[in-house]
């Protein structure tokens, strides 16, 4: 694929942009060259389009300038490939309040792009919706793996939500590339160990799995020094909600079968799961934080009441 097939298969199969609707594309300067692709295609459905460049944020979650916020909430299609994430702001939940059809895409690389949408989307939303179906009337989820995880997540009356990339109706979110079904659970307790890839590291090597302890729904021990830091400092403006466990997920692109080191499109992967840290307002919680950080596991095992789930 070329940038520009990726980003037709973004426009149209993913965003459904028509000629009558105004779109926005929010990019910064790490990611210009992605913005612009999409501009290209966009601004051929639409006369209606725009692109909005920006430096880049400090961090994961940090909010856009006001102009760009402002510019968000104006749009009916808004995409985002940034190398900050924008999926958990105000700016993004603003635009969809007002009915914009969002898609990020945070920390995109022009592999990841290539790869992370050549796929059928079709058949990732017929995944999302097996597992939703398996995992929404659970009261309680486990997740075990070989390399030390055992925690248990206590759902209570959280929504499960599917990322399965289609994003055609009014106020909907997706990110690109995309595939995952996912819950901001209400408490968790337990451990797990990241063997896969997170931030800053990218993938990891064996021996380097990162170990996060977990209790009455926030993180108490943090193995690596260098993830560590991040919510050290997130936790000076926030306290101890930047360790509020913030985010359960399944990956269920089963075109994605190989890591490659880029937490967007590895949390993806079908048969993988990843377990977030930090802000969850955006997803069907109430913690406000400066900082959403996703672990991904490879090899769980999931427990819906006890019973096994199938992964993809």
């Amino acid at each position: 694929m070329s940038l520009r097939s990726a980003a037709e298969t973004a426009v149209g199969q993913c965003m459904d942009l028509s000629p009558n609707e105004r779109c926005v594309i929010v990019t910064d300067d790490r990611r210009k060259e992605i913005g612009e692709a999409l501009y290209e295609v966009a601004s051929e459905v639409t006369d209606e389009s725009v692109i909005v460049r920006y430096p880049p944020g400090p961090q994961h979650g940090a909010e856009p300038p006001e102009p760009v916020t402002a510019a968000m909430a104006e749009a009916d299609v808004v995409l985002c490939p940034t190398s900050k994430s924008l999926s958990h702001t105000r700016a993004r939940t603003r635009a969809n309040d007002a009915g914009a059809r969002v898609a990020t895409l945070p920390g995109i690389t022009e592999e990841v792009f290539l790869s992370g949408l050549d796929a059928d989307y079709e058949r990732i939303a017929a995944e999302c919706e097996r597992i939703v179906e398996r995992v929404s009337t659970a009261s309680e989820v486990r997740v075990t793996s070989p390399q030390g995880t055992d925690i248990t997540f206590g759902i209570g009356e959280r929504e499960w939500l599917s990322d399965t990339g289609i994003v055609h109706e009014p106020g909907q979110m997706s990110n690109l590339p995309a595939g995952e079904v996912f819950v901001s659970p209400e408490t968790a307790s337990g451990t797990y160990v990241v063997d896969g890839t997170m931030r800053p590291h990218g993938l990891l090597e064996p021996g380097q799995e990162i170990t996060i302890e977990v209790e009455d729904g926030f993180a108490t021990h943090i193995s690596d020094p260098a993830v560590r830091a991040g919510f050290e400092e997130a936790a000076e403006s926030v306290g101890r909600d930047a360790y509020n466990l913030a985010e359960l997920g399944i990956g269920t692109n089963v075109a994605v079968t190989d890591l490659v080191g880029s937490v967007l499109l590895d949390e993806k992967a079908g048969g993988t799961v990843h377990i977030a840290l930090g802000d969850d307002a955006g997803i069907g919680g109430d913690t406000e934080a400066p900082i959403h950080q996703d672990g991904v596991l490879r090899e769980p095992t999931v427990y819906a009441d006890g019973e096994v789930v199938d992964l993809p």
